[in-house]
């Protein structure tokens, strides 16, 4: 049977891993700064995750929802305590798609109401609801177009509010920080009116942290560099480090009933014993200063490039923006410097390393993208 031929892919075959880097089946080792769309949080084959999921498998990997998992309620009390919304509800799903969808079904059931607004440049997940929000016609199919989604451009909140006006929006979803849109941070005080507009009419605030929260910001969630409240929290990607697991974080004054949402696999015993793990890296080893103080030194440093147009994000979230396509640099990086990035669009690098990169590894990648940036525009 062939693979349904949907990625186009780098001819490199990772067989190990360890930290923030790579080796491939041929021996050599990459600096990872892209950690598999920002999923690796605390870094590869890290010993105590790694235990911590073997152990848990061997007690028991799997049963249904419908017995009590210890470890469940142990992991919502850990991701309370850290990110400091322990009066939240958790719900535990498997992807920051699922979660997403489930934030727009539980704000549709809240409200009685079925627009969702979001916002230019958008991604929120490859689901029905959660596809028909975001910003990209390409991935849309038929089945999921919906006069019921309103795209509208990013830190404009006159033209929300004039669809909030109309009290029929169930919520307003937006990213702490947009991700595949080109690491774009909303302003803070659009957001801050964007959460008072919403309670002044009746509209709930979605915050999609699926990419921009577990630390990678240098805050918990990237919307705590503001002082929001925000009724749903979605998150997935870094959580589990690699293992599948979504949560979606719900204010308290929202009442569930029974099967108003529901999930075979999320919250198994595997998936929660990787998200404790991370948790408990994360508190142990200071990943989330780590993220804000290398994060820093890196954002200060590309931004003296000429080259560069702009460098945006927070913490380990980084956006570069140049004036012409990038991909030369990010094949010199990848090919030559055995270094991974990701990109947005086509003049945008991201970088999404594992919070766990030291200083030494940042001051490498600097040493390497120098050369490369000179050997390129040399030979422009």
């Amino acid at each position: 049977m062939k693979l349904f031929d949907v990625y186009p892919l780098f001819n490199i075959t990772p067989v190990k891993a360890e930290g923030a880097y790579m080796w491939d089946s041929e021996g050599n080792k990459y600096l990872d700064l892209y950690g598999g769309h920002a999923v690796i949080s605390v870094g590869h084959s890290h010993p105590h995750y790694v235990q911590k999921i073997t152990n848990q498998l061997n007690q028991i990997g799997f049963y249904s929802n419908s017995v009590i998992i210890p470890q469940q309620q142990e992991l919502a009390d850990k991701l309370g305590e850290l990110s400091g919304v322990d009066d939240y509800q958790l719900f535990l799903c498997n992807s920051g798609a699922e979660a997403n969808e489930n934030a727009i079904k539980l704000a549709s059931f809240a409200t009685g109401r079925k627009k969702i607004i979001s916002f230019a440049k958008g991604f929120h997940g490859r689901t029905s609801a959660a596809v028909a929000i975001t910003d990209n016609p390409k991935i849309v199919a038929p089945v999921n177009e919906t006069e019921n989604a309103i795209i509208l451009p990013l830190n404009d909140i006159e033209q929300v509010v004039q669809q909030l006006k109309n009290q029929d929006v169930a919520a307003v979803i937006i990213e702490g920080i947009q991700g595949i849109g080109g690491i774009r941070v909303p302003e803070p005080a659009f957001l801050e009116e964007l959460e008072r507009q919403c309670k002044e009419y009746g509209s709930l605030l979605i915050l999609d942290e699926v990419q921009s929260g577990y630390g990678r910001s240098g805050k918990f969630f990237a919307f705590q560099h503001t002082n929001i409240k925000p009724d749903l929290i979605t998150t997935a990607k870094g959580m589990g480090n690699g293992f599948p697991i979504g949560g979606l974080l719900i204010q308290p004054e929202l009442k569930p009933w029974y099967g108003m949402l529901g999930t075979t696999f999320g919250g198994n015993y595997l998936a929660c014993a990787a998200g404790i793990a991370v948790l408990e890296i994360m508190e142990q080893e200071k990943l989330i200063e780590n993220a804000a103080k290398v994060g820093d030194y890196l954002m200060k440093k590309l931004a003296g490039y000429k080259q560069i147009k702009e460098v945006r994000g927070h913490g380990l979230i980084i956006g570069l923006e140049f004036d012409a396509p990038i991909k030369a640099i990010r094949q010199k990086l990848l090919e030559e410097e055995k270094i991974f990035t990701g990109v947005a669009g086509t003049n945008i690098i991201r970088l999404l390393p594992p919070l766990c990169l030291t200083m030494d590894q940042a001051e490498y990648f600097i040493s390497k993208f120098d050369n490369v940036l000179n050997e390129l525009y040399a030979e422009a």
